[in-house]
């Protein structure tokens, strides 16, 4: 008989260790609904993500425009000495080769890695 008590207790025990943590489950639930409610603006959020998905899309755009217009202009370049000098493919090579280059030095200072020429402020210790 004593062992039918004994149990009664551990489950008196078991029910109120659940209680605790439902009750810790809830206010947990509710901190992370004020939580989430702070972080997010009213819809700002759906408009500002659209901004800047349009603004990736924007700099993705520049950038690859500008590789593709470097070697597009050199290999223009070089076929246009191609056909002045009679040198067929050597010109129209370099000069690719050359847009490319330009082209991938123009992305780079673009995206900020590297820093862009700085304009010459007119004082004569720069021409020194």
């Amino acid at each position: 008989m004593s062992g039918g008590t004994r149990e009664d207790g551990k489950h008196d025990q078991a029910h109120t260790d659940e209680a605790a943590l439902s009750a810790r489950l809830r206010r947990l639930g509710e901190g992370l609904g004020q939580a989430q409610g702070r972080s997010a603006g009213p819809s700002d959020d759906v408009s500002g993500d659209r901004a800047t998905t349009a603004s990736g899309y924007a700099k993705g755009f520049r950038l690859s425009s500008e590789l593709v217009g470097g070697v597009l202009v050199g290999a223009g370049l070089g076929w246009g000495i191609d056909r002045l000098l009679g040198i067929s493919p050597w010109g129209f090579i370099v000069f690719l080769l050359l847009g490319f280059v330009a082209g991938v030095l123009n992305v780079m200072r673009s995206a900020g890695v590297v820093p862009g020429a700085k304009p010459d402020d007119g004082s004569s210790a720069s021409r020194k």
